[in-house]
């Protein structure tokens, strides 16, 4: 089994400038959870989807969301054939291992919400029958800025199902310049051979479950929890379900940075990603790095 370190160097070398977004999102795959990466368009969030499933060697499908896009363009739909003088099921593009719900919010609330069961219970209901979907599944959602025109927010139910939210940001001067002077990789993305594949990620999924939790740390991360729900700043606090996602998140980096334990420092590393998706702010002016700043400094660190 290869180390999940390969992914994140050859996906590097394909995505300039980024090593922290693909590290954030493999840690996201790992720890078993669906990602949604915002930014505004032109910043590489579909090309970071396409490269991680070409490496992890896994099915799959893009969905291209528009506002008159329906739920049985995910789910599939059941045909009528006169040959057989019944119906047969058509099924959509939400049957694969890594779905790219490209532009998600740009869709009706209706059709989002097609996506809620699939991703919390890995399965469709449609016509009466619930269908399985293929294992793993995960859903990479990508997401234009709520203030751009044609934009449908999700709702806080909706968000709650991914379990980290990144950015892709602006590149660096360095890697900027290996883009306008043609050294880029995503020309080179019909070709990438996979280094790995549903086998080796369900065994990296595995071993992060058995990364060791101290006590200690299980504190620092209920103080976290406790200090959102106080009051003053946040108009909810985060759920039961964002403390697990909190833990397996870290548990995935502690793996991905080859420790057999979890530090307060892969808490942190994740948290911002987890945590301020869920987290509505009374002021939301704060930048986001600003806010987990801000919520990090607020509980002290475990001694």
């Amino acid at each position: 089994m290869p180390a999940p370190s390969t992914i994140v160097d050859a996906a590097s070398t394909l995505i300039l400038g980024k090593r922290s977004r693909i590290e954030l999102a493999l840690t996201c795959l790992i720890a078993g959870g669906h990602l949604l990466i915002e930014d505004v368009p032109g910043t590489g969030k579909t090309t970071l989807a396409h490269v991680l499933a070409r490496l992890l060697g896994l099915d799959f499908r893009r969905v291209q969301f528009t506002s008159d896009l329906l739920p049985a363009d995910i789910l599939g739909v059941s045909v009528f054939e006169r040959e057989t003088g019944a119906f047969r099921f058509h099924p959509g593009p939400v049957f694969t291992q890594v779905l790219l719900a490209d532009e998600v919010n740009r869709a009706t609330p209706r059709t989002q919400s097609a996506l809620l069961e699939a991703m919390e219970e890995h399965q469709v209901s449609i016509e009466g029958e619930t269908r399985p979907l293929p294992e793993p599944f995960f859903v990479i959602a990508t997401q234009n800025p709520a203030s751009q025109i044609g934009t449908y927010p999700l709702p806080e139910s909706q968000l709650d199902r991914f379990m980290m939210r990144i950015t892709m940001g602006y590149p660096d001067p360095a890697a900027e310049r290996a883009l306008l002077t043609g050294h880029h990789g995503r020309d080179r993305l019909a070709g990438l051979v996979p280094l790995a594949d549903a086998a080796a990620l369900t065994g990296w999924r595995a071993q992060a479950e058995s990364v060791h939790v101290s006590e200690t740390l299980i504190d620092y991360v209920q103080a976290l929890i406790a200090h959102t729900r106080a009051g003053g700043t946040y108009r909810l606090g985060l759920s039961p379900r964002a403390g697990l996602a909190l833990l397996a998140a870290a548990r995935a980096r502690a793996l991905l940075q080859a420790r057999s334990h979890v530090l307060p420092e892969d808490v942190q590393a994740v948290l911002p990603a987890v945590a301020l998706h869920r987290l509505p702010r009374f002021d939301p002016a704060d930048s986001q790095d600003e806010a987990a700043r801000l919520l990090l400094q607020a509980v002290a660190l475990p001694v």
